[in-house]
């Protein structure tokens, strides 16, 4: 009651809302920049169990924004560290750990067992895993994404209301928008975000307030504002939800002229003369790359075509696949190129799929 008290002291929760989310389960798919916020205010709610889902370690670039970690906690598991946070600070609460990636193979089984679902992931093929698993399941998904200085935040897959592909009916092409490494954003934003889709959560559990259901919360940090949009159920117009699909062959649908790590580690291993071209960053290179790449900044791609051999096999590299992509693009357009491949995934899926032990930033 101490500890509560000035949460029961509100008439809308009261002694029963507060048992409600003492009983209520909660799954945050990914503990990254917005699961971190949302976790701890959940924690901190009283919110009775709280389930994890990431695969990642610490990285010191996530530090700025994902303030469930400390400085000590870089190169550790990030389920480890974040349930040990959450756990000091509130020991009632049970926290679930899964370190593992979500699949279409594990998602329904994981997400049975939660009354309601955080998306906090920022990728396209693990919304939309998310989402159909949630369709499927009957359980609330509280969205959240976030870009620069730009938030969005919603509540799909109600009884009542629309799910995500009512908002996105069709997956966005491959490389069109870059990821939060890519395009920046700002370390304050998902903590806005992110408590906005706890506030959502607590408000699906204890049953006060209008949820955002067919409504999406657009935050503009630069203008401080926020405005809404209505989104409409339109789940008849998309294709049904049956089954779960592969996403990432949805969402990056591979093309001749692009190659996935696992062939690239094949061809290597077998000797294959290709040249790597890797287009990040210099503090992305220098946390860890593939030891016969040659380091080409994606803004020095047009100045340095002298290094990028037209003769020769060619793989393009960046974290996800997305700047790659780009200069691949202008490589065959503007420039002739036709041996020049991009790698799906990028060194994210590098390390995934074949060799964990690299960092990525």
């Amino acid at each position: 009651m101490n500890r509560y008290a000035r949460q029961i002291t509100l008439p809308e929760i009261g002694e029963a809302g507060q048992e409600k989310l003492r009983r209520a389960s909660v799954l945050i798919v990914g503990a990254g920049g917005l699961g971190s916020p949302a976790s701890l205010y959940l924690a901190a709610a009283g919110v009775g169990t709280l389930g994890l889902i990431d695969f990642d370690r610490v990285d010191a670039t996530n530090l700025h924004r994902q303030i469930l970690y400390g400085t000590s906690d870089v190169g550790r598991p990030k389920l480890e560290a974040a349930k040990e946070r959450l756990e000091d600070l509130n020991p009632d609460v049970r926290v679930v750990a899964h370190p593992a990636r979500l699949t279409s193979e594990n998602a329904l089984e994981i997400l049975a067992n939660y009354d309601l679902v955080i998306d906090g992931t920022d990728n396209f093929a693990t919304r939309y895993l998310v989402n159909d698993a949630c369709m499927l399941l009957g359980k609330p998904n509280v969205y959240g994404s976030v870009f620069r200085f730009d938030g969005q935040v919603s509540v799909f897959a109600t009884e009542q209301g629309p799910c995500y592909r009512c908002l996105y009916p069709e997956r966005p092409p491959p490389g069109l928008v870059p990821s939060c490494a890519e395009g920046g954003v700002l370390g304050i934003l998902p903590g806005v975000i992110g408590s906005l889709q706890a506030t959502e959560a607590i408000k699906l559990i204890t049953g006060v307030g209008e949820v955002l259901a067919g409504r999406l919360l657009l935050f503009d940090a630069l203008r401080a504002t926020f405005r809404t949009m209505q989104v409409r159920k339109r789940c008849h117009e998309h294709a049904k939800i049956t089954h779960l699909i592969n996403y990432e062959e949805y969402c990056n649908p591979v093309q001749q002229t692009d190659i996935t790590p696992a062939e690239l580690a094949a061809q290597l291993s077998a000797g294959a003369d290709i040249v790597l071209i890797d287009v990040r960053e210099p503090y992305e290179w220098n946390a860890g790359h593939l030891e016969s790449a040659t380091h080409i900044p994606l803004n020095q791609v047009p100045q340095r075509l002298a290094d990028i051999p037209k003769d020769r096999d060619v793989v393009l590299i960046c974290r996800s696949g997305a700047r790659s992509a780009h200069a691949q693009d202008h490589l065959i357009r503007q420039h002739g190129y036709t041996r020049v491949k991009n790698l799906i995934g990028g060194m994210h899926r590098w390390a995934r799929e074949v060799d964990p032990k690299i960092t990525v930033a």
